[in-house]
């Protein structure tokens, strides 16, 4: 499985690549935008081919999210942990882990999970630079939810994720930071197409 998650801030003819990263196989795509109001995440949204939301996972804004169809939510560790969420049988969750211990707990109400940083990050300096969480991946007793690596994956790393367990990989910085985001998706398919 092959996910990337957008860029915090804007960039130039995003929903154009995103259509084109799904074109090329991109599996899921996350809206992750802080910032953005209402009217942001429909334009946003309406960017993007018909046949490519039901591949659209949100980060917020979901009452509106669910007006435009998407039906895929992904909740933040802090939520997850700290409120009494509500799950509506009708939508497929994700969430954030940063341990193997707080993925092992999840229930089976996730479709799957993020966990990182795999390797240091590549947006973030410094971030992850210790992580251990590749080697504790042999800890897993958590089947129910697919594990998605992430924190600096790239085309040429992303194979040791996934010969340490995780069933998917999400790209953030190896994409976004580069010149050509096109081409280095390219080539995470082609590095990527054994898993």
């Amino acid at each position: 499985m092959k996910i990337i998650i957008s860029p915090e801030e804007n960039v130039k003819n995003e929903t154009n690549l995103i259509n084109q990263f799904f074109d090329q196989g991109l599996d899921l795509f996350h809206i992750r935008k802080p910032t953005f109001s209402n009217l942001d995440l429909i334009s946003y949204v309406f960017g993007i081919k018909d046949e490519y939301k039901e591949k659209l996972v949100v980060h917020q804004l979901y009452e509106t999210a669910f007006q435009l169809g998407l039906r895929r939510f992904h909740i933040k560790e802090n939520v997850r942990k700290n409120t009494d969420f509500t799950f509506n049988e009708n939508l497929i969750y994700s969430t954030s882990t940063h341990s193997i211990d707080d993925f092992n707990q999840l229930g089976n109400l996730w479709e799957y999970a993020f966990i990182s940083p795999i390797f240091p990050s590549i947006s973030k300096i410094g971030y992850g630079e210790n992580s251990q969480i590749l080697s504790d991946l042999k800890k897993r007793t958590n089947c129910k939810t697919k594990l998605i690596g992430l924190g600096g994956i790239t085309p040429e790393n992303q194979h040791f994720a996934y010969e340490n367990g995780v069933v998917g990989v999400a790209f953030l910085g190896s994409i976004w930071e580069n010149e050509n985001p096109l081409k280095i998706f390219e080539k995470c398919i082609q590095k990527g197409h054994l898993y």
